[in-house]
């Protein structure tokens, strides 16, 4: 049977059996039981599913990833300790030493550093590039060791729509997947992979689970892109891995399983960027009501977004669901998520005063949360860039990232009005 997506938010993932817990358990354990030696081996071996170690799996962090993995269409699908943890593997996965990836520039400044300082350490070199990138100028982009394309469905703060379609179009031409955050939209709004991306992460800090209770991330894997038929690109998934016995994953776990098996044998087993049961019970819980959430947050931002608009002192107003786009209309026509930018005549100063009169609206790193919270991006998570750095990303000085909550929409209305009367 076929079920809806309001279906799968609040059932996915878990079945009960008889006399079973409705709620998912807390398996609050590190560690596992077995009989004998040789049961315990053939998990080391990867010849036998199951668990003996929370640092790689964990029964309650499965079941909610299963739940993610069904939102988003996908084939299989792993939870991290955050969404900077879930980016980090999505590219560390299938890039080493010496290889190149493209990347939109227009993405959160906490994933911009780690791609453009920190993975530039280890030797990955990353090529930043607008969202509005033609398909031409996007292909001369690629180089013989280029592994893979990496955007926002919505960039934040910017909320730039990424074209889907067109970049996983060259991306395949050139024979790399095409990894989306799809944070923003959550699988509510937008499903990446219905057009084309190959593997999907998410901050579940964010939306998902939407009360500002526990960070978490997740990469969920599209299971189509073929890596056998790239092998050259893709040692690490296509040839012997000599710390599983010669294991060689897109062989022995096909298309549907390679990644995510190779990216929790391998990087969870020596990064331990693991996401805790507690953790994972919480998200759940968001999970369970993401359906009914964000069409609320979808309607205060269009209204607030509306509102800002019309007012003469502000600047600009970016959100899809404003004017005639036809990017949103292709791949959001639903609603996009709750979270309005904009900048406000007079500059930085100006945006600074403006924030510190808000009452409602809370000042905060956090975002896409049931409680409305504003951010100025280029003093706090984008601090760390330079004025052309921040120009490239879409960042102004005067630019307000506003995350409209689950309030009344006339009072967010009145406190940014109030706000900006009180400058």
């Amino acid at each position: 049977m076929s079920k809806k997506i309001g279906t799968k938010c609040v059932q996915g993932g878990y079945t009960p059996g008889n006399g079973e817990p409705r709620q998912i358990p807390i398996i609050q354990s590190t560690t596992f039981k077995y009989n004998t030696s040789e049961d315990m081996g053939k998990l080391f071996d990867l010849e036998a599913s199951g668990y003996f170690y929370s640092r790689l799996q964990n029964p309650t962090c499965d079941t909610v990833a299963n739940k993610i993995c069904e939102l988003e269409g996908g084939s299989a699908a792993m939870l991290t300790s955050s969404g900077q943890a879930a980016n980090f593997y999505s590219i560390f996965n299938i890039a080493n030493c010496g290889d190149h990836i493209i990347s939109c520039a227009t993405i959160y400044g906490g994933t911009y550093n780690l791609f453009a300082v920190t993975m530039k350490k280890m030797g990955i070199e990353f090529t930043f590039v607008p969202p509005t990138i033609t398909e031409e100028e996007l292909d001369k982009c690629f180089k013989p060791n280029t592994k893979a394309v990496f955007g926002e469905t919505l960039s934040n703060p910017s909320l730039d729509i990424l074209d889907i379609e067109l970049f996983s179009k060259v991306a395949h031409k050139h024979g790399v997947p095409l990894i989306v955050d799809n944070t923003f939209p959550t699988p509510i709004n937008c499903r990446p992979i219905e057009w084309g991306a190959d593997i999907v992460t998410h901050s579940t800090t964010k939306y998902m689970d939407g009360h500002g209770a526990a960070v978490g991330g997740c990469i969920v894997d599209a299971g189509k892109f073929d890596w056998m038929a790239n092998a050259d690109k893709f040692p690490g998934l296509t040839t012997p891995d000599d710390s599983y016995h010669g294991i060689t994953y897109a062989e022995k776990f096909g298309k549907e399983g390679a990644f995510i098996t190779k990216a929790t044998a391998q990087l969870m087993r020596d990064f331990g960027s693991t996401q805790s049961p507690q953790s994972a019970f919480i998200l759940n819980l968001g999970l369970e009501s993401l359906h009914v959430r964000m069409a609320k947050h979808c309607e205060n931002g269009q209204r607030v977004a509306e509102f800002l608009n019309s007012d003469d002192r502000i600047d600009s107003v970016k959100y899809p669901g404003l004017g005639d786009n036809a990017l949103a209309k292709k791949y959001l026509p639903n609603g996009s998520c709750g979270v309005v930018s904009f900048r406000i005549k007079g500059g930085r100063k100006v945006a600074e005063a403006f924030m510190k009169n808000l009452k409602v609206a809370a000042i905060e790193t956090h975002v896409a949360d049931a409680r409305t919270c504003c951010l100025h991006p280029a003093s706090a998570t984008h601090r760390q860039m330079s004025d052309s750095e921040l120009l490239a990303c879409g960042i102004y000085p005067d630019l307000v990232r506003f995350s409209c909550g689950l309030e009344d929409a006339e009072d967010l209305i009145n406190d940014i009005k109030q706000a900006l009367d009180n400058i």
